[in-house]
Protein backbone atom coordinates (compact mmCIF):
# COMPACT_ATOMS: atom_id res chain seq x y z
CA UNK A 1 0.00 0.00 0.00
CA UNK A 2 1.25 3.57 -0.68
CA UNK A 3 2.61 5.59 1.79
CA UNK A 4 0.35 8.63 1.78
CA UNK A 5 2.61 11.89 2.60
CA UNK A 6 1.06 14.98 2.77
CA UNK A 7 2.87 18.35 3.32
CA UNK A 8 1.68 21.75 4.36
CA UNK A 9 2.98 24.27 2.73
CA UNK A 10 2.56 28.26 3.04
CA UNK A 11 2.49 31.21 0.84
CA UNK A 12 4.40 34.08 2.49
CA UNK A 13 5.39 37.84 1.93
CA UNK A 14 8.85 38.22 0.72
CA UNK A 15 10.63 38.79 4.15
CA UNK A 16 13.41 41.26 1.71
CA UNK A 17 10.15 43.38 0.93
CA UNK A 18 8.12 46.31 2.25
CA UNK A 19 6.00 44.30 4.42
CA UNK A 20 2.83 46.66 6.08
CA UNK A 21 -0.48 46.24 7.98
CA UNK A 22 -3.17 46.67 6.03
CA UNK A 23 -6.10 49.08 7.17
CA UNK A 24 -8.13 45.97 9.14
CA UNK A 25 -4.96 44.92 11.02
CA UNK A 26 -4.20 41.83 8.83
CA UNK A 27 -0.78 41.83 6.82
CA UNK A 28 -0.93 43.04 3.71
CA UNK A 29 -0.60 40.82 1.42
CA UNK A 30 -1.33 42.53 -2.17
CA UNK A 31 1.47 45.14 -2.20
CA UNK A 32 4.53 42.82 -1.53
CA UNK A 33 5.54 39.32 -3.50
CA UNK A 34 4.90 36.26 -1.89
CA UNK A 35 6.67 33.03 -2.03
CA UNK A 36 6.61 29.27 -0.76
CA UNK A 37 7.51 30.32 3.37
CA UNK A 38 11.52 29.16 3.21
CA UNK A 39 10.97 26.90 6.67
CA UNK A 40 8.48 24.93 4.37
CA UNK A 41 10.94 23.93 1.94
CA UNK A 42 12.98 21.94 4.74
CA UNK A 43 9.41 20.15 4.94
CA UNK A 44 8.83 19.25 1.45
CA UNK A 45 12.42 18.10 0.92
CA UNK A 46 12.13 15.74 3.96
CA UNK A 47 9.09 14.39 2.88
CA UNK A 48 10.80 13.66 -1.01
CA UNK A 49 13.75 11.81 0.99
CA UNK A 50 11.02 9.86 2.53
CA UNK A 51 9.41 8.77 -0.63
CA UNK A 52 12.72 8.03 -2.28
CA UNK A 53 13.30 5.40 0.80
CA UNK A 54 10.22 4.32 0.71
CA UNK A 55 8.61 1.09 -2.07
CA UNK A 56 5.74 3.24 -2.90
CA UNK A 57 4.97 6.73 -1.70
CA UNK A 58 3.00 9.78 -2.87
CA UNK A 59 3.60 13.35 -1.98
CA UNK A 60 0.24 15.85 -1.65
CA UNK A 61 1.14 19.38 -0.86
CA UNK A 62 -1.68 21.30 0.64
CA UNK A 63 -2.25 25.20 1.11
CA UNK A 64 -4.73 27.90 2.33
CA UNK A 65 -4.32 30.94 0.60
CA UNK A 66 -5.34 33.58 -1.88
CA UNK A 67 -5.32 32.59 -5.71
CA UNK A 68 -1.58 33.62 -5.73
CA UNK A 69 -0.40 31.04 -2.99
CA UNK A 70 -0.75 28.33 -6.19
CA UNK A 71 2.94 29.62 -6.76
CA UNK A 72 4.24 28.04 -3.50
CA UNK A 73 2.31 24.63 -4.54
CA UNK A 74 4.06 25.07 -7.97
CA UNK A 75 7.44 25.64 -6.29
CA UNK A 76 6.78 22.23 -4.17
CA UNK A 77 5.30 20.19 -7.15
CA UNK A 78 8.53 21.50 -9.34
CA UNK A 79 10.62 20.49 -6.17
CA UNK A 80 8.87 16.38 -7.02
CA UNK A 81 5.89 16.42 -4.72
CA UNK A 82 3.16 14.59 -7.05
CA UNK A 83 -0.08 16.41 -6.53
CA UNK A 84 -1.33 19.42 -5.24
CA UNK A 85 -4.33 20.90 -3.12
CA UNK A 86 -5.73 24.15 -2.97
CA UNK A 87 -7.86 25.62 -0.19
CA UNK A 88 -9.14 29.02 -1.10
CA UNK A 89 -12.37 31.30 0.26
CA UNK A 90 -13.25 34.97 0.70
CA UNK A 91 -14.27 34.36 3.95
CA UNK A 92 -10.75 32.60 5.11
CA UNK A 93 -9.52 36.60 5.07
CA UNK A 94 -7.96 36.94 8.57
CA UNK A 95 -7.73 33.32 9.92
CA UNK A 96 -5.56 32.73 12.82
CA UNK A 97 -3.81 29.26 13.30
CA UNK A 98 -6.90 28.04 14.87
CA UNK A 99 -8.87 28.80 11.88
CA UNK A 100 -6.17 27.58 9.92
CA UNK A 101 -5.51 23.96 11.96
CA UNK A 102 -9.19 23.36 11.53
CA UNK A 103 -9.02 24.02 7.41
CA UNK A 104 -5.94 22.01 7.21
CA UNK A 105 -7.21 19.25 9.24
CA UNK A 106 -10.52 19.44 7.36
CA UNK A 107 -8.55 19.30 4.30
CA UNK A 108 -6.11 16.52 5.15
CA UNK A 109 -8.91 14.02 6.33
CA UNK A 110 -10.31 14.72 2.65
CA UNK A 111 -7.08 13.84 0.74
CA UNK A 112 -6.55 10.98 3.01
CA UNK A 113 -3.04 10.58 4.63
CA UNK A 114 -0.81 8.55 6.25
CA UNK A 115 2.03 11.00 7.72
CA UNK A 116 1.55 14.58 7.57
CA UNK A 117 5.20 17.03 7.64
CA UNK A 118 5.55 20.79 7.98
CA UNK A 119 7.79 22.98 8.89
CA UNK A 120 8.64 24.29 12.57
CA UNK A 121 6.96 27.62 11.63
CA UNK A 122 5.54 29.93 8.88
CA UNK A 123 8.09 33.00 8.39
CA UNK A 124 5.51 35.47 8.32
CA UNK A 125 3.86 34.51 11.73
CA UNK A 126 6.66 32.79 13.45
CA UNK A 127 4.03 31.03 15.82
CA UNK A 128 5.12 27.56 15.68
CA UNK A 129 2.52 26.15 16.87
CA UNK A 130 0.47 24.94 14.37
CA UNK A 131 1.70 21.39 14.35
CA UNK A 132 0.88 20.67 17.50
CA UNK A 133 -2.71 22.13 17.30
CA UNK A 134 -3.47 20.33 13.81
CA UNK A 135 -2.13 16.85 15.28
CA UNK A 136 -4.34 17.54 18.55
CA UNK A 137 -7.20 17.91 15.52
CA UNK A 138 -6.73 14.98 13.60
CA UNK A 139 -6.36 12.44 16.48
CA UNK A 140 -2.39 11.87 16.15
CA UNK A 141 0.68 11.41 18.01
CA UNK A 142 2.79 14.50 16.88
CA UNK A 143 7.12 14.44 16.84
CA UNK A 144 7.85 18.13 16.31
CA UNK A 145 10.88 19.89 16.09
CA UNK A 146 13.34 16.79 14.01
CA UNK A 147 16.86 17.76 12.58
CA UNK A 148 16.44 14.30 11.05
CA UNK A 149 13.71 11.85 10.44
CA UNK A 150 12.67 8.64 8.40
CA UNK A 151 9.94 6.01 8.21
CA UNK A 152 10.08 2.43 8.56
CA UNK A 153 7.82 -0.60 9.76
CA UNK A 154 4.95 1.43 10.21
CA UNK A 155 6.77 4.00 12.52
CA UNK A 156 8.15 7.60 11.84
CA UNK A 157 11.66 8.56 14.13
CA UNK A 158 13.72 11.18 14.04
CA UNK A 159 16.51 13.42 16.39
CA UNK A 160 15.64 16.15 18.22
CA UNK A 161 18.07 18.57 18.82
CA UNK A 162 18.22 20.89 21.84
CA UNK A 163 20.80 23.19 23.63
CA UNK A 164 21.55 20.23 26.29
CA UNK A 165 20.39 17.11 25.35
CA UNK A 166 19.33 15.29 22.01
CA UNK A 167 16.39 12.78 21.67
CA UNK A 168 15.50 9.88 19.40
CA UNK A 169 11.87 10.10 19.05
CA UNK A 170 9.37 7.89 17.48
CA UNK A 171 5.61 7.47 17.01
CA UNK A 172 3.49 5.19 14.78
CA UNK A 173 2.17 5.62 11.59
CA UNK A 174 -0.64 7.50 11.37
CA UNK A 175 1.00 10.73 12.71
CA UNK A 176 2.23 14.24 12.28
CA UNK A 177 5.93 15.72 12.26
CA UNK A 178 7.68 19.05 11.98
CA UNK A 179 11.36 19.76 10.73
CA UNK A 180 13.58 21.94 11.55
CA UNK A 181 16.47 24.46 9.34
CA UNK A 182 19.04 21.81 10.45
CA UNK A 183 17.11 18.64 8.69
CA UNK A 184 19.13 19.23 5.30
CA UNK A 185 18.77 22.47 2.42
CA UNK A 186 16.31 21.94 0.31
CA UNK A 187 16.94 20.66 -3.66
CA UNK A 188 16.51 23.24 -5.99
CA UNK A 189 14.21 22.71 -8.73
CA UNK A 190 15.34 21.56 -12.41
CA UNK A 191 14.38 22.73 -15.65
CA UNK A 192 12.76 19.43 -16.04
CA UNK A 193 11.09 19.38 -12.58
CA UNK A 194 9.45 22.96 -13.31
CA UNK A 195 7.97 21.53 -16.38
CA UNK A 196 6.50 19.06 -14.88
CA UNK A 197 5.36 20.93 -12.28
CA UNK A 198 2.75 22.62 -14.79
CA UNK A 199 1.02 19.40 -15.72
CA UNK A 200 0.21 17.88 -12.46
CA UNK A 201 -3.47 17.98 -10.69
CA UNK A 202 -4.21 20.87 -8.24
CA UNK A 203 -7.34 20.23 -6.41
CA UNK A 204 -9.00 23.23 -5.65
CA UNK A 205 -11.72 23.26 -2.20
CA UNK A 206 -13.32 25.57 -0.48
CA UNK A 207 -15.36 26.00 2.99
CA UNK A 208 -18.47 24.44 1.47
CA UNK A 209 -16.23 21.51 0.49
CA UNK A 210 -15.05 20.73 3.62
CA UNK A 211 -18.03 21.28 5.64
CA UNK A 212 -16.78 24.49 7.24
CA UNK A 213 -18.95 27.64 8.64
CA UNK A 214 -17.57 31.15 7.62
CA UNK A 215 -18.16 32.03 11.04
CA UNK A 216 -15.48 29.24 12.42
CA UNK A 217 -12.76 31.37 10.39
CA UNK A 218 -11.97 34.46 9.45
CA UNK A 219 -11.69 37.98 11.60
CA UNK A 220 -14.68 37.07 13.11
CA UNK A 221 -13.96 33.50 14.20
CA UNK A 222 -10.12 34.25 14.98
CA UNK A 223 -8.96 33.59 18.43
CA UNK A 224 -6.24 35.97 17.96
CA UNK A 225 -6.15 39.76 16.06
CA UNK A 226 -3.77 42.60 15.92
CA UNK A 227 -5.45 45.57 17.97
CA UNK A 228 -3.42 48.53 17.55
CA UNK A 229 0.20 48.31 15.20
CA UNK A 230 2.47 51.48 15.30
CA UNK A 231 4.88 51.73 12.08
CA UNK A 232 8.46 51.49 12.65
CA UNK A 233 10.07 55.10 12.59
CA UNK A 234 12.53 55.79 9.74
CA UNK A 235 16.47 54.44 10.30
CA UNK A 236 18.54 57.74 11.78
CA UNK A 237 22.07 58.19 10.94
CA UNK A 238 24.18 56.59 13.87
CA UNK A 239 26.52 58.45 16.31
CA UNK A 240 29.98 58.69 15.32
CA UNK A 241 32.88 57.81 17.97
CA UNK A 242 36.09 59.42 16.82
CA UNK A 243 38.72 57.83 18.29
CA UNK A 244 41.51 60.34 19.68
CA UNK A 245 42.48 57.74 22.91
CA UNK A 246 39.52 58.32 24.52
CA UNK A 247 37.36 56.41 22.01
CA UNK A 248 36.90 53.25 24.15
CA UNK A 249 35.80 55.72 27.35
CA UNK A 250 33.39 57.13 24.61
CA UNK A 251 31.52 54.36 23.64
CA UNK A 252 31.64 52.63 27.17
CA UNK A 253 29.59 56.12 28.32
CA UNK A 254 27.57 55.74 24.64
CA UNK A 255 26.33 52.05 25.60
CA UNK A 256 25.99 53.00 29.34
CA UNK A 257 23.53 56.06 29.08
CA UNK A 258 21.52 53.75 26.74
CA UNK A 259 21.47 51.04 30.03
CA UNK A 260 23.13 48.11 27.36
CA UNK A 261 25.65 47.84 29.67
Amino acid sequence: MSLRIVVCVKYVPDATGDRHFADDLTVDRDDVDGLLSELDEYAVEQALQIAEDADDAEITVLTVGPEDAKDALRKALSMGADKAVHVEDDDLHGTDVIGTSLVLGKAIEHVGYDLVVCGMASTDGTMGVLPAILAERLGVPQVTLLSEVSVEDGKVTGRRDGDTATEQLEAALPALVSVTDQSGEARYPSFKGIMAAKKKPVESLDLSDLGIEEDEVGLEGAWTKVDEATERPPRTAGTIVKDEGEGGKQLAAFLAERKFV
